[in-house]
């Protein structure tokens, strides 16, 4: 079975549309859909990407690099618990950058609980200092809440501005943003530094950059 037959088995599985299918993956008709569907479109890795997250399944299922025999197996999860998250450009996984508050993209995710759906959002993240967890490029999906328990890994903003991506170790008066990489040493933030510090929310999930 190629790709285009793949997606078209999976999207009827699902019983949605190609105009449904289109919005989910960032194309503006149907017809590109159908075209691909038909064998006459290529698609690109990122597409192979955002198809199979649509269609709820793995881009090596997709691409046909799984045992067929994985199709009998596959749990097509309720499209109406796939909802279009706000992707934000980028928060400093490094030295830091200023946060960005334009959208970018809508990527699709599954979200048991309808009542998330508004708290939640992506971030893709530039820089080294959380590798080998979070990698430059790398998504994660974060859902906003002002506090985290510590060992967490959070977004956070320095004095309003300057967005990091960092485990967090917290007390009474002090808190200290880790990064895995050993390269970067911890940030720490005292008594009344203390006011220079906003958490953004908690990382959920992260989506590896392939």
């Amino acid at each position: 079975m190629e790709v285009g037959e793949r997606i078209r088995y999976l999207r009827n599985k699902l019983g949605i549309t190609q105009d449904e299918l289109a919005q989910k993956v960032g194309y503006k008709s149907r017809s590109s859909i159908n075209k691909i569907e038909m064998g006459i479109r290529d698609i690109t890795q990122s597409a192979i990407v955002a198809f199979s997250k649509a269609l709820n399944v793995t881009p090596a299922y997709l691409m046909g690099w799984e045992d067929e025999n994985v199709e009998s197996n596959i749990e097509i999860l309720p499209n109406s618990k796939v909802h279009m998250i706000p992707v934000f450009e980028t928060v400093s996984a490094g030295f830091g950058t200023y946060a960005d508050n334009c959208i970018v993209d809508y990527m699709p995710l599954f979200i048991a609980n309808v009542s998330d759906v508004p708290d939640m959002m992506c971030i893709r993240v530039s820089g080294d200092s959380m590798y080998p967890k979070i990698e430059d490029g790398d998504t994660i999906v974060v859902r906003r809440q002002p506090c985290v328990d510590n060992g967490q890994i959070a977004v956070v903003l320095i004095d309003g501005e300057e967005g990091v991506v960092k485990k967090i170790n917290a007390g009474e008066n002090f808190i200290e943003l880790i990064s895995i990489n050993p390269m970067y040493p911890p940030r720490i933030f005292e008594d009344e530094e203390l006011e220079r510090i906003s958490i953004v929310g908690l990382v959920r999930q992260i989506i590896k950059n392939v």
